[in-house]
């Protein structure tokens, strides 16, 4: 199957098996002492398993480490960086992108990247508004505040897109509901429709206008941070701009971290997934359909920090095109708050790889997984006595293969596996510390902790010696 989908590996003699990486992602070892699985490089991934249940360890590091083209890695930690990205700059020898401005990974800032360049089309404006507008949805008592706030901010993107302006003239214009600028320049560079909405909005009753630049302001909060700002404004000095037209040609690898808490960057992290995967998906079409080699886009934590509203659709065609996402939940009703029960069906029905690990708890869920499984027949045995003999009768009933109670008490590194078209199989899960490579892993995690702290402390010390 890959050699079908990456013509790369035609040249590989055929005469071999191909290396086991070229394959595809790592799943698991096949229970009970069976042999290694994989996804196919057109496979799409969800993966459900419960915090500290081994999901970095056994399923993030190790399809990083094995992805043989370009990465995007979300987290709010530091640990899937400091396990991966020296061995992925040594594999791959090509640049490691870290987007940390809440400093978790404490790397300082050698780049930036613009949200705004290409963002002069309705479309990209409103693609790049419902990451922000993700903060303030999920609320039917605020749903007009919502769609209005959405409608505010995607003519204010579109006006500084179009103009060459910035997101700090973007939250200045939030703060000034009756400044022209934005909807002269949004006729100004041809956007009718949009000035008339924006300039409808900013001449409505004082209690509305102020309501609507409010929500809008709740939604774009992480712009109020100059350490977030920094890394998606122009910066004063000579810095890199990263280029995300051109990163799905590469083996680069892009860290994007943020932290949960409100005023994070997640609007940021999910627009800069997000404007990944729709680059990449352009230069697929440009190179006859698809990737290769593929990108692969490790969202941990997706229901926290990569919010992107359309997840659900997109997975119907990104395996398609080379592009491999893989997303991590704690819970499936952690995914139906973000994309809503269908959406999160969508999701569900659309992965062609799912995998359930242990420590869930949400009992509907684990009785949808139980049924999923399926029954065996049982054999009961039942002895009777009469007349001077001993007679035994045999019947069969249905019981499931696991219970809903099997499944919630699923030891650590122990996985159910759906595959389409395949039956369920129980898996093994691999993590990096029982791999070849886990001496070089560790010292690598070490060396990366180390001057971590390092540059915390410097931190720390010259935050204190200034006041």
């Amino acid at each position: 199957k890959a050699r079908q989908l990456r013509p790369s590996l035609a040249n590989v003699s055929k005469a071999k098996p191909l290396a086991t990486a070229a394959a595809g992602l790592p799943l698991g070892r096949l229970r009970p002492g069976g042999p290694e699985l994989r996804a196919s490089w057109e496979d799409v991934l969800v993966v459900f398993m419960a915090p500290r249940s081994g999901k970095t360890s056994e399923v993030a590091v190790p399809q990083v480490l094995d992805a043989p083209g370009a990465v995007v890695a979300t987290s709010n930690k530091a640990d899937l960086w400091a396990l991966t990205s020296e061995a992925r700059s040594k594999d791959t020898g090509e640049r490691v992108w870290v987007f940390d401005p809440q400093r978790i990974a404490q790397v300082g800032q050698s780049w930036w990247w613009n949200p705004l360049k290409g963002v002069t089309t309705v479309e990209a404006a409103q693609r790049l508004t419902s990451h922000f507008i993700a903060e303030v949805q999920g609320d039917r008592h605020h749903e007009f505040w919502s769609s209005a706030a959405e409608d505010v901010l995607a003519s204010l993107f579109l006006a500084a897109g179009s103009s060459g302006r910035t997101l700090a003239d973007v939250y200045d214009w939030l703060n000034r509901p009756t400044n022209p600028v934005p909807v002269d320049l949004l006729r100004e560079h041809g956007h009718a429709a949009s000035a008339g909405g924006l300039a409808g909005r900013q001449a409505g009753a004082t209690e509305t206008r102020e309501g609507v630049f409010e929500t809008a302001r709740v939604a774009a909060k992480c712009l109020r941070d100059p350490a977030i700002m920094a890394w998606v404004t122009p910066p004063p000095f000579d810095l890199d701009e990263f280029d995300t037209a051109g990163f799905a040609a590469t083996r680069q690898t892009l860290y994007l971290l943020t932290k949960e808490a409100a005023g994070g960057a997640a609007p940021l992290v999910a627009a800069f997934a997000d404007r990944v995967m729709q680059d990449a998906t352009a230069l697929a079409e440009r190179r006859g359909g698809r990737l290769d080699p593929p990108l692969v886009v490790m969202l941990d934590e997706a229901a926290n920090i990569a919010k992107i509203a359309d997840l659900p659709q997109l997975y119907s065609h990104l395996g398609s095109r080379g592009i491999i996402p893989v997303t991590i939940l704690q819970s499936y009703p952690q995914g139906e708050r973000v994309w809503g029960q269908t959406g999160m069906a969508t999701l569900w029905a659309a992965a062609t790889i799912k995998i359930v690990g242990a420590g869930l708890d949400d009992e509907s869920f684990l009785e949808r997984v139980s049924r999923l499984i399926g029954d065996h027949d049982v054999a009961t045995r039942a002895l009777h006595h009469g007349g001077g003999s001993v007679g035994e009768n045999v019947s069969l009933r249905r019981q499931r293969i696991l219970a809903v109670e099997d499944l919630r008490q699923l030891p650590k590194s122990t996985a159910i596996l759906f595959a389409t078209g395949c039956r369920p199989a129980m898996l093994d899960m691999q993590p990096w510390y029982r791999g070849r490579r886990r001496a070089e892993i560790e010292a690598a995690s070490a060396r990366a902790m180390a001057a971590l702290t390092e540059r915390a402390n410097a931190s720390a010390a010259a935050v204190g010696s200034s006041r």
